[in-house]
């Protein structure tokens, strides 16, 4: 009973493109916090963040230029990531950190294209809705991150058990996306500042617009069908 269970669970996470890239997020932002004692934070983003750029290169593999384009966007960061395990190359971990930039940005315009296109709302649908959003507030932690790089000190980060920046920009994207606001990470910068504006505004934009087109698609499916 059990393995037919995983087993249709599994089935459903590569039935649905979307899906698969939505639990490898989640699963980000909930086990890296709690296994970081016994693996170490660093090493556990970089091994969910592969997953993720992988997950995602399988989400847009509809057209397989989409599929290249990703590929050849997400190996320079994952490589600048894992490099530093064996050597520093200078610019590299910058190089990286744009080119994430740019894959996460291309990966959110094929998902919203391609959920804009479709005439049912499908659980597909609502999952690429779900991704897509997730996936803004991901690409904006890489952009504070090369923000802090070409300019150190643009954010006040306030001392604490957690060292990693990644984490702490991925956590500080998703509370400003969500406009909550906490306060302990303060932009200083123009360009830092600029970059917090825009992310709040686009997060509360794709909400209203996102959510209220899904909505009416529903209710046009439920009024059809009801007239049937």
């Amino acid at each position: 009973m059990i393995k037919d269970s995983v087993i249709r669970i599994i089935r459903s996470c590569f039935r649905s493109r979307f899906l698969f890239l939505l639990i490898s997020i989640l699963l980000m932002l909930v086990l890296s916090p709690l296994l970081e004692d016994f693996v170490g934070l660093k090493f556990l983003l970089n091994i969910f963040m592969t997953v993720i750029f992988i997950s995602g290169v399988y989400a847009v593999s509809q057209k397989k230029i989409y599929m290249l384009i990703t590929a050849a966007l997400a190996i320079p960061l994952l490589a600048s990531m894992w490099s530093v395990y064996f050597m520093k190359i200078p610019y590299f971990h910058l190089t990286g950190q744009i080119c994430g930039v740019l894959c996460m940005a291309f990966m959110v315009i094929i998902i919203l294209s391609h959920i804009t296109r479709v005439k049912n709302v499908t659980e597909d649908v609502i999952f690429g809705a779900i991704v897509a959003y997730l996936l803004i507030a991901i690409m904006w932690s890489f952009m504070y991150s090369v923000v802090e790089d070409l300019h150190p000190g643009s954010f006040v980060i306030p001392e604490g058990p957690i060292k990693d920046g990644r984490f702490l920009f991925t956590y500080f994207s998703f509370v400003t996306i969500a406009t909550l606001g906490y306060g302990d990470i303060t932009p200083l910068t123009a360009v830092a500042c600029s970059l917090s504006i825009l992310e709040a505004i686009i997060g509360q934009i794709y909400l209203v617009v996102v959510v209220a087109w899904l909505v009416g698609m529903f209710v046009s499916q439920s009024m059809a069908r009801n007239s049937r």
